[in-house]
């Protein structure tokens, strides 16, 4: 539900009680709304400072989720609970994944975003869950941020568009959607400058969009802006936010990033995580709170923490280059000791900001209904089978054919064709865990078995890369010199021959046991071996030969789920639905010493222990029996993956296996499942390349309908795919201040508003393929532009489009304003910018005639000498076309 359906809720039972509604109009006026006004002026002091910063909820009903904000209950006020994405909702409980955010981006689809976050506010209300962090509208500007991949691409228009209505989804359910991360988050670089101008019309847009659809509330960001941190930046958190845009809203800070308690006073509303919990291993600083000063907290005790629980992102596995230690910044530090019972004492907050504060939350909780019935915290029943359809759409819509020559796609002939690599069988639904949901496996269809499933033919397959390896043969296993493993279980013992204890199998163990096994591996050869350390219901670390080799990357106050889900740690979960902690070690011919222990995860569900490996000699034959495979059938379809590592590469062999697979079959069809470009060194050698994104549950069955036909892809790219990582603006060694480290630990934004596709156009530079790009199954003509000035200011685009093939399909054209041929010298305009686009439904044979919209403000340019939205009178180029690069029609406008 959004702000409007909630302040019909809130007046209704304001007239319901006449003489309350009488009263409130002499409470003293803080947000102007009279019963929230009222409330304020019922509340003391240490009731509102409860709304302003997090606390720890009753573990008894804690679900795992990222925050939570203690109520008022003299006052009838519930508490808010806060959880992460995107996209979906990470808690104690698993939840559908959806198509990932790049994905819903690349479908060029507003209703599809908006569908995608009904899901979420869907999945949100029935988990139990108030505020949604999400969506995540930073920008796709450096292929090295780490979390580059969660955005809407590189586009400030196309982001904004996502990413109002995918708020509108969400809040469409009782759900508030909290907007991150804001602003000038968009790189590794702990600190970034930007010019006032880009700042405007890049970086704050999407957040700008985001107030106009009413967003409930602003996450602010880890980075400092222009040298001042961004929760505590008033010129970005008050001029901007509240003066230019009028923002209504609460801002709370990311978790960790409030570093003192005077940020209040420039515009931050609350504190996450807020009041640790106790004999926590681990606490950020809390400013919002009347408790003691604590002590500074000690940074390296967070780093061991992150390093002894492996990495909430999944730590590297066989394929992928060691992680390298990440410089945690300023996360969690401290400028100033001081807190709310010193500031309120020397003047340096007063309660007056407070009363602001709290007063901008309240006004949310009111006018979401939550006052009036809507608060939900139980957990009820998930809509799955209605999620499901508009998350396999999402991935049928998000697919970008880049190449397909000689018409290799659809499939045909399926008798002749093979599937290669590891996600043919299991679909890559989620790349890598980060904050999202991460997904149910029961729902997991692979699309080689939804392929067999919709054409009825047995299609061939070969692993080359098996990432569920076999359990360790009992022939392999002793201890004492004695066979198998020692189990010990409190004061029991026993031998186990192999560690195999499922569901599947009929063996799991008894909820929260509590489980060591120490022994030998003997290894029969000296090689490269990757252990498969596979769990659920409970935690789990192993070391061998006295080195912890990996662990679970779960823990308990993990505040993303708390609890081991079956996706955390690799690409893909086991078959049988386990987590599957994969690494590579060198080992020796000989026994090499084994210690497995497990710790409870508090799941209370069955725990599930199996130790796998992958021997040097089963992955080259598995190798060699896929280019066999590949050199028998008449096409060859090869599924790639990636996750963050390398950086715009494949990890591990997986170009080499392209390569060699395209060697001895001309009819090579390579599928990506990736959120960022990569590098394609083959793409020559293949016949078509399908990007699949990371598109969810439903996935498979989304990638089949795709292969064999039964949709059209019509999917564009959001980010611009270029032959090489030193094309894009922010990683061009000519400009160093550009990148994550910067000149000085200063990361400038040096390229202003000439990002993305604008910096290749400005440059002159070829890309791989173009912003927008995408193909389909058959082919479109365009014609009849026409123009016309619009009641709003803005311009009204119309045209005809002409679907010229043999084969119904998507198509999506794309409007595109030029430069002004001479405009004021202070200002930057990019060659052409995204201003406009649609999906549209186009039969084969029809015509159709597609109107557009262009925005006043897609017509204008932030004034930074003025400080206002200007709108140039020069003449521009608009354009029209299925890509950046491919804009058949031109017309000059006014």
């Amino acid at each position: 539900m959004g702000r409007t359906q909630g302040w019909k809720l809130a007046v209704g039972c304001a007239l319901l009680a006449g003489a309350t509604l009488a009263v409130a109009q002499d409470a003293p006026v803080v947000t102007g709304d009279k019963r929230v006004d009222k409330l304020l002026s019922q509340m003391t002091l240490e009731e509102k400072i409860t709304l302003i910063h997090g606390t720890q909820e009753d573990p008894k009903v804690y679900q795992g989720q990222a925050g939570y904000l203690a109520g008022v209950p003299r006052l009838g006020i519930p508490g808010l609970r806060l959880a992460d994405g995107p996209p979906g909702v990470l808690t104690r409980h698993p939840s559908q994944a959806e198509t990932a955010t790049m994905g819903v981006a690349a479908t060029f689809s507003e209703k599809d975003a908006e569908a995608n976050g009904l899901v979420i506010g869907r999945e949100d209300r029935a988990l139990g869950i108030d505020v949604s962090l999400q969506p995540f509208v930073n920008i796709d500007r450096d292929l090295e941020f780490g979390r580059g991949y969660n955005t809407f691409g590189e586009d400030p228009y196309l982001t904004s568009v996502m990413g109002a209505a995918e708020i509108k989804g969400i809040q469409s359910q009782h759900v508030m959607a909290q907007v991150k991360h804001y602003v000038g988050y968009d790189s590794d670089g702990t600190s970034t400058y930007i010019d006032d101008q880009t700042l405007h019309e890049v970086y704050v847009a999407p957040f700008d969009a985001a107030v106009k659809a009413d967003v409930s509330s602003i996450m602010c960001s880890y980075n400092r802006l222009n040298g001042t941190f961004a929760c505590g930046n008033k010129d970005s958190l008050t001029t901007i936010l509240r003066d230019q845009i009028g923002f209504k809203g609460f801002v709370t800070s990311d978790w960790g990033a409030t570093h003192a308690v005077n940020f209040i006073n420039a515009g931050l509303d609350m504190e996450m995580p807020g009041e640790p919990a106790e004999n926590a291993p681990f606490s950020l600083p809390s400013f919002f709170d009347l408790k003691p000063v604590p002590a500074a907290p000690d940074m390296s005790k967070l780093s061991a923490m992150i390093e002894d629980n492996d990495n909430m992102f999944g730590n590297h596995i066989p394929e992928e280059p060691a992680k390298q230690p990440g410089d945690l910044g300023d996360f969690g530090t401290k400028l100033d000791p001081k807190k709310l019972k010193e500031a309120l004492a020397d003047g340096t907050v007063t309660e007056a900001a407070i009363t602001r504060a709290a007063g901008r939350v309240l006004y949310e909780i009111v006018h979401f209904g939550y006052m009036d019935g809507q608060s939900k915290h139980d957990v009820t029943t998930q809509a799955i089978e209605a999620n499901a359809k508009i998350i396999e759409k999402t991935g049928e819509d998000s697919a970008v054919l880049l190449k397909n020559d000689g018409a290799a796609l659809p499939l045909k002939d399926l008798d002749s064709v093979v599937l290669i690599g590891p996600t043919a069988a299991q679909v890559d639904a989620i790349g890598i865990n980060g904050e999202r949901s991460v997904g149910l496996p029961e729902r997991q269809i692979g699309p080689l078995a939804a392929m067999k499933k919709i054409s009825g033919k047995n299609i061939q397959f070969a692993v080359a890369d098996d990432m569920t390896g076999t359990t360790i043969p009992a022939a392999m296993l002793t201890h004492d010199g004695k066979p198998g493993l020692l189990r010990t279980t409190g004061d029991k013992q026993q031998t186990d021959a192999q560690l195999d204890f499922t569901k599947k199998n009929g063996k799991a163990l008894a909820a929260n046991s509590i489980v060591k096994w120490t022994g030998e591996i003997n290894v029969p050869a000296a090689g490269n071996y990757w252990i498969y350390l596979q769990a659920l219901g409970a935690n789990a670390v192993i070391n061998l030969d006295g080195k912890k080799l990996s662990a679970t990357g779960a823990f308990q106050g993990g505040v993303h789920g708390d609890i081991l889900q079956a996706n955390q740690d690799n690409v893909i979960p086991t078959p049988d639905g386990l987590d599957n902690v994969r690494r590579a070690v060198d080992l020796t011919a000989g026994a090499h010493k084994v210690e497995i222990t497990t710790s409870d995860d508090t799941s209370k569900a069955p725990v599930q222990m199996r130790l796998n490996w992958y021997t040097p000699q089963q992955r080259q034959a598995d190798h060699d029996a896929a280019i066999a495979a590949a050199k028998k059938a008449k096409t060859a379809v090869v599924f790639v993956w990636t996750r963050l590592e390398p950086v715009f590469g494949l990890p591990g062999d997986q170009d080499k296996l392209v390569e060699e697979i395209a060697a001895v079959n001309p009819n090579t069809v390579v599928v990506l499942n990736t959120s960022q470009p990569v590098a394609l060194p083959w793409v020559d050698k293949v016949k078509a390349v399908l990007e699949m994104w990371w598109p969810g549950d439903e996935g498979g069955w989304a990638t089949a309908n795709i292969l064999l036909g039964k949709t059209s892809p019509a999917g564009r790219l959001p980010v611009t795919w270029a032959k090489k990582l030193t094309d894009y603006a922010a990683t061009n060694p000519r400009f160093p201040e550009r990148s994550k480290k910067g000149v000085g630990h200063k990361t400038t934004y040096s390229e202003g508003v000439h990002l993305g596709y604008r910096w290749f156009d400005k440059e002159n530079v070829e890309p791989l393929f173009a912003f927008g790009h995408g193909l389909s199954y058959t082919t479109f003509e365009y014609s009849g532009l026409k123009i016309a000035k619009a009641a709003d200011g803005g311009l009204d685009v119309s045209l005809t489009i002409k679907n010229t093939g043999g084969v119904d399909s998507d198509e999506v054209p794309q409007v595109y304003l030029g430069a002004p041929g001479s405009g004021p010298q202070d200002a930057q305009f990019p060659v052409r910018k995204l201003v406009a686009f649609d999906r549209v439904q186009i039969g084969a044979g029809k015509s159709q005639t597609v109107s557009l919209h262009v925005p006043e403000r897609q017509l204008q340019y932030w004034s930074t000498k003025d400080q206002k939205w200007v709108t140039l009178t020069a003449s521009r180029t608009l354009s029209v076309g299925g890509s950046s690069r491919a804009l058949p029609l031109k017309q000059p406008v006014e």
